[in-house]
């Protein structure tokens, strides 16, 4: 199956530029041939959709076939091996998909849930296709629903852990639940909420204890993405509002964020190589003497069920919603996304009180606001920022602030070329250029709000997220070193940004756009952006400067990667055909995406009159 990925930027722009359009003549205008020629070169990438969520079909354990379920967020890629036996020889590994959206389903399963398939790829162009499978279950098909009917069933899937030594896959319930009414809302999520008593599991302080049915998630669950089935929940790593996770190179750590505020970052050390049934668990500590890990006891099952409780006891350190964390294989440096929420004071003063810590950042950026601490409502943390912690020292800091601020959200006009707002999603990209290995980080975008800069004043109900690539060798990288990748529909959320091993391709989740964008940006979805390997192709990534240009000339120029124009300045402009037939209208922008348009010319016309010639090839 292949599908190409028209456009993603396209359905943003048209759904929100179509009003007003009498400066432009809808008739047929006169085609100015003596207008400035801009040619728009082929992308060094491409792009495809991979998988749509309710409108693919999944095999379930019934041997049925029922529409994917929504909102795609944690993506995984497991690399074939050697062991494996799969008849395709472009095979090249399986790829796992989580569902944030929580319904109640009698043949996919309530709650939850995961997407897995088997990829290949095709070695005339690179790109990807998904291969048929026969599971031992007896299922057949191209995506298969993840059975977690043997763990008692799933919450909800958020992110999640790819590990880096050999692709196992962890997903994360997310949304914490407090009691049985939480996982069963407006008719949605798990219907049964009898107690659930856990069994013959690897953990003897968890196996035949009898807990309510809600207590059963918010942990990290390992599946198999071979046979699509849950393998076990990890009760040792203790229950938490889990969002991401990495195993470090030895195959023996864990290292665990949660989404909450206040948020803990724990880790987890094996007894053994590539067994996390049994070790040690800890809680970070900032400022304790020593190591600055506090071990909570996971041979004591409460402890882990009460896991929060624990922590704020041991003194544990604060965060604002650390959400996905990811590892540089080459420095074994940890990177967090924490996401942030606009006033958190209120969030952790009680937290405070009985004994965790804040943060030092959130201390220092407290003062510098003028507040008395971060437990002051005059307190707010509205973009977030990516942090990173070094194992050799113990210390984590500020990697990249997020933002930047902004008391109240410029106009398209004035609005700056990156603004980097609630990262998310977080990963890695290793890639081969012209025989030198690059490494870039991969950061998404899942906005908090609109407020403050988050958008342009002028799209106050448009939460437009952006991906952004970071080359690691930057030293004290700010907004200003992010290259923006793509952007998702409108209203969506970009997330799961996950690299294929052989450095080709990116895999990218859509999720929950606005449900009336067109087919199929109206539903979640996976797409691949291929062709990192290209020499040429990262090369080209920014958008071009056009610092000391006059505000009364218009100046554009072309970027090949997503077949974006730019302008110097924003202003309304008109596209049309070779016929001179209107093809649409954006409003006060300063690009525009014509990734949908065939080969051929086109006019670009201004408000005032002027015109560009575009030759896309």
């Amino acid at each position: 199956m292949k599908r190409t990925l028209l456009t993603l930027l396209l359905c943003v722009v048209m759904g929100t530029a179509v009003t007003a359009q009498n400066e432009f003549s809808s008739s047929v205008v006169e085609v100015d041939w003596e207008a400035v020629e801009v040619v728009i070169p082929p992308s060094p990438f491409q792009y495809q959709i991979l998988f749509i969520g309710g409108e693919d079909m999944v095999q379930t354990g019934t041997n049925e076939e029922v529409p994917a379920k929504q909102w795609h967020d944690f993506i995984g890629f497991t690399p074939l091996t050697d062991e494996d036996c799969v008849d395709d020889p472009n095979a090249i590994g399986w790829v796992s998909i989580n569902h944030e959206r929580i319904q109640a389903d009698d043949k996919i399963g309530d709650g939850g849930g995961m997407t897995t398939f088997l990829m290949g790829r095709q070695p005339s162009d690179d790109l990807l296709y998904v291969i048929p499978q026969t599971l031992s279950d007896g299922r057949e098909g191209d995506f298969f629903n993840v059975d977690f009917s043997n763990v008692g069933e799933t919450g909800m899937n958020c992110g999640g852990i790819n590990s880096i030594v050999d692709g196992r896959i962890w997903t994360a319930e997310e949304w914490f639940r407090s009691d049985n009414a939480s996982i069963y809302v407006d008719g949605n999520g798990v219907r049964d909420t009898t107690a659930y008593t856990i069994k013959y599991t690897e953990f003897e302080m968890a196996n035949f204890e009898t807990i309510p049915k809600y207590q059963n998630f918010n942990w990290m669950v390992e599946i198999d993405p071979r046979e699509s089935k849950a393998v076990r929940k990890q009760y040792n790593w203790g229950r938490q509002p889990f969002e991401g996770g990495t195993i470090a190179a030895d195959n023996k750590t864990a290292y665990l964020g949660a989404d909450a505020t206040p948020g803990f970052f724990t880790k987890f050390v094996a007894d053994v190589e590539g067994d996390f049934t049994s070790g040690t668990t800890y809680v970070y500590k900032h400022d304790a003497a020593g190591e600055p890990w506090v071990e909570i006891d996971n041979t004591d099952f409460e402890k882990m069920l009460n896991f929060k409780d624990e922590a704020v006891a041991a003194g544990a350190t604060m965060y604002n919603r650390l959400e996905w964390v990811t590892i540089n294989k080459n420095t074994g440096k940890v990177y967090m996304t924490e996401t942030g929420r606009d006033n958190p004071w209120d969030r952790w003063a009680d937290e405070a009180a009985e004994g965790a810590v804040y943060a030092p950042h959130h201390i220092q950026r407290a003062a510098d606001q003028g507040a008395s601490g971060p437990d002051d409502e005059n307190y707010w943390d509205y973009y977030g920022r990516i942090l990173e912690f070094d194992p050799a020292t113990g210390e984590i800091n500020i990697f990249v602030e997020a933002g930047p601020y902004f008391p109240t959200s410029p106009s398209v006009n004035d609005y700056p070329a990156k603004h980097l707002s609630n990262p998310d999603g977080l990963n890695m990209l290793y890639v081969n250029v012209a025989g030198e290995d690059r490494t870039y980080m991969l950061i998404n975008e899942d906005l908090n709000g609109t407020s403050f800069g988050r958008t342009p004043i002028e799209y106050p109900d448009d939460r437009m997220c952006e991906m952004y690539l970071l080359d690691m060798e930057v030293t004290n990288p700010t907004v200003d070193d992010l290259i923006r990748l793509t952007q998702t529909p409108r209203g969506a959320e970009i997330t799961g940004a996950c690299a294929t091993t052989d450095g080709k391709s990116v895999l990218v989740n859509s999720q929950h756009p606005d449900s009336s964008n067109p087919f199929p940006y109206n539903n979640s979805l996976t797409f691949a952006i291929t062709g990192f390997d290209d020499s040429g192709a990262i090369d080209v990534l920014s958008a071009p400067d056009f610092t000391g240009v006059p505000d009364d000339t218009f100046m554009i120029s072309p970027n090949p990667v997503e077949r974006i124009v730019y302008f110097n300045k924003a202003t309304d402009v008109a596209l049309y055909d070779i016929t001179g037939k209107r093809i649409a209208v954006y409003r006060d922008v300063k690009s525009i995406d014509i990734a949908g348009l065939a080969q051929g010319t086109y006019l670009l016309k201004t408000v005032d009159g002027e015109t560009r010639k575009l030759l896309v090839k």
